[in-house]
Protein backbone atom coordinates (compact mmCIF):
# COMPACT_ATOMS: atom_id res chain seq x y z
CA UNK A 1 0.00 0.00 0.00
CA UNK A 2 2.64 2.12 0.70
CA UNK A 3 4.15 1.73 -2.37
CA UNK A 4 1.58 1.99 -4.66
CA UNK A 5 1.14 5.58 -2.49
CA UNK A 6 5.11 6.55 -3.23
CA UNK A 7 4.44 5.66 -6.86
CA UNK A 8 1.30 7.86 -7.37
CA UNK A 9 3.14 10.56 -5.76
CA UNK A 10 5.46 10.45 -8.19
CA UNK A 11 3.33 9.86 -11.01
CA UNK A 12 1.86 13.42 -9.89
CA UNK A 13 5.06 14.97 -9.73
CA UNK A 14 6.13 13.80 -13.06
CA UNK A 15 3.14 15.21 -14.58
CA UNK A 16 3.43 17.96 -12.85
CA UNK A 17 6.91 18.77 -14.23
CA UNK A 18 6.19 17.52 -17.64
CA UNK A 19 3.16 19.51 -17.35
CA UNK A 20 5.45 22.62 -16.08
CA UNK A 21 8.18 21.97 -19.46
CA UNK A 22 5.32 21.67 -22.00
CA UNK A 23 4.49 25.38 -20.45
CA UNK A 24 7.78 26.88 -20.56
CA UNK A 25 8.18 25.84 -23.95
CA UNK A 26 4.74 27.09 -25.01
CA UNK A 27 5.47 30.37 -23.83
CA UNK A 28 9.11 29.94 -25.32
CA UNK A 29 7.18 29.77 -28.73
CA UNK A 30 4.63 32.39 -27.49
CA UNK A 31 7.47 34.64 -26.90
CA UNK A 32 9.25 33.93 -30.29
CA UNK A 33 5.92 34.46 -32.00
CA UNK A 34 5.33 37.89 -30.07
CA UNK A 35 8.41 38.84 -31.21
CA UNK A 36 8.24 38.12 -34.64
CA UNK A 37 4.93 40.10 -34.94
CA UNK A 38 6.09 43.15 -33.10
CA UNK A 39 9.25 43.18 -35.65
CA UNK A 40 7.48 42.95 -38.66
CA UNK A 41 6.45 46.19 -39.00
CA UNK A 42 9.72 47.63 -38.12
CA UNK A 43 11.74 45.58 -40.33
CA UNK A 44 9.06 46.14 -43.23
CA UNK A 45 9.58 50.16 -42.59
CA UNK A 46 13.50 49.64 -42.41
CA UNK A 47 13.51 47.95 -46.01
CA UNK A 48 11.29 50.40 -47.50
CA UNK A 49 13.66 53.05 -45.95
CA UNK A 50 16.84 50.89 -47.38
CA UNK A 51 14.78 50.73 -51.02
CA UNK A 52 14.40 54.41 -50.95
CA UNK A 53 17.69 55.92 -49.75
CA UNK A 54 20.63 55.49 -51.43
CA UNK A 55 24.18 55.72 -49.33
CA UNK A 56 27.57 57.06 -50.02
CA UNK A 57 28.78 54.05 -50.72
CA UNK A 58 26.01 53.17 -53.71
CA UNK A 59 26.39 57.11 -54.79
CA UNK A 60 30.42 56.55 -55.48
CA UNK A 61 29.71 53.41 -56.81
CA UNK A 62 27.20 54.93 -59.42
CA UNK A 63 29.19 57.76 -60.40
CA UNK A 64 32.01 55.39 -60.87
CA UNK A 65 30.10 52.89 -62.98
CA UNK A 66 29.21 56.07 -65.02
CA UNK A 67 32.69 57.46 -65.69
CA UNK A 68 34.04 54.06 -66.36
CA UNK A 69 31.01 53.54 -69.17
CA UNK A 70 31.81 57.41 -70.44
CA UNK A 71 35.62 56.53 -70.61
CA UNK A 72 34.50 53.04 -72.67
CA UNK A 73 32.24 54.94 -74.66
CA UNK A 74 35.09 57.58 -76.14
CA UNK A 75 37.62 54.53 -76.33
CA UNK A 76 35.80 53.00 -78.95
CA UNK A 77 34.84 56.31 -80.86
CA UNK A 78 38.65 57.34 -80.50
CA UNK A 79 39.61 53.64 -82.05
CA UNK A 80 36.69 53.97 -84.87
CA UNK A 81 37.54 57.28 -86.20
CA UNK A 82 41.34 55.86 -86.11
CA UNK A 83 40.29 53.19 -88.28
CA UNK A 84 38.17 54.98 -90.58
CA UNK A 85 41.49 57.99 -90.69
CA UNK A 86 43.30 54.49 -91.67
CA UNK A 87 41.36 53.54 -94.41
CA UNK A 88 40.94 56.76 -95.72
CA UNK A 89 44.60 57.21 -95.74
CA UNK A 90 44.97 53.68 -97.52
CA UNK A 91 42.23 54.75 -100.13
CA UNK A 92 44.08 58.28 -100.54
CA UNK A 93 47.56 56.18 -101.36
CA UNK A 94 45.66 53.84 -103.36
CA UNK A 95 43.98 56.73 -105.61
CA UNK A 96 46.71 58.78 -106.26
CA UNK A 97 49.34 55.91 -106.95
CA UNK A 98 50.65 55.65 -110.32
CA UNK A 99 48.30 51.99 -111.92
Amino acid sequence: MRLRRKLHRLNRARAAAALLVALALTGCLVASAVTTVVLLPVKAVGAGIDAIVTTDAEADEKRGREAREAEEKSEKARKKAAKADAKAAKDAAKASAPS
